[in-house]
């Protein structure tokens, strides 16, 4: 071993030749794992710890995440290994939502559910996102409108119509996480929507969806089960 080499220093650069051979899809979970945290700590064989975190966490997706006194508790796992993680999250969490920009709503519903699926499914409370869309359904913008518990009495119709006018926004999709991993929209949430489409229907802004976010399973969306329809034969008359 040369004198500035150490330990598994070998094997890390094949890891780092693989993926610039064959990408991604040719790591296991723990490969990948391992290959991140070696940023954090360039002199350290991660293979073990990162095995242990995934056996902790039980998935590659869990352990990103995860919230930081929990990866504490993964033995060797250091304070540069968790910034290193939470820190490939947040790029993470940008470019899918920076990918979203002009691309029509409707053609690409599958990125945005995985998109608010990863901002929000390793949220400890409730929070209210919305996309806004042009006159032709093409992402201008998402935003958090607020965050806490998700009711009908809230200041949630003002505040989403204000964000709305300031995007020039003809049409909204809005979302919200359940942190109980229950993705059957109570009757509070039916009636939040319901307040929100009569909202937005007065200032002409078309809400096409409301999603709730569950974890990693797929988004609840309330146009898929005919719900938004629902809602818009019931304020038919009103507007």
């Amino acid at each position: 071993m040369k004198r500035n080499e150490h330990k598994g220093s070998g094997h890390r650069q094949r890891l780092r030749d693989k993926f610039l051979e064959r990408g991604i899809d040719a790591f296991r979970d723990d490969e990948v794992l391992e290959l991140l945290l070696t940023m954090g700590t360039p002199r350290k064989d991660c293979k073990e710890v990162a095995r242990a975190a995934l056996a902790k966490f039980g998935s590659l997706a869990a352990v990103l995440a995860a919230e930081p006194a929990a990866l504490k508790l993964v033995p060797k796992l250091g304070p540069n290994n968790i910034f290193a993680i939470h820190f490939l999250h947040g790029v993470a969490r940008r470019y899918l939502q920076q990918r979203l920009r002009d691309k029509k709503y409707l053609r690409s519903s599958r990125e945005v559910a995985d998109y608010l699926t990863h901002a929000m499914c390793d949220l400890k409370r409730e929070v209210f996102m919305a996309i806004f869309l042009d006159a032709e359904h093409a992402i201008i913008e998402s935003r958090i409108v607020s965050e806490g518990t998700i009711t009908s009495n809230t200041i949630y119709p003002r505040e989403l119509i204000k964000e709305a006018l300031q995007f020039n926004a003809a049409a909204l999709v809005v979302a919200h996480n359940h942190p109980s991993g229950n993705l059957t929209p109570s009757v509070a949430d039916r009636r939040l929507t319901r307040n929100l489409y009569l909202a937005c229907a007065l200032m002409n802004i078309n809400l096409l969806d409301h999603l709730i976010i569950a974890g990693t399973a797929a988004p609840y969306s309330f146009a898929d089960h005919g719900l938004m329809a629902t809602i818009r034969d019931d304020c038919a008359t009103l507007l």
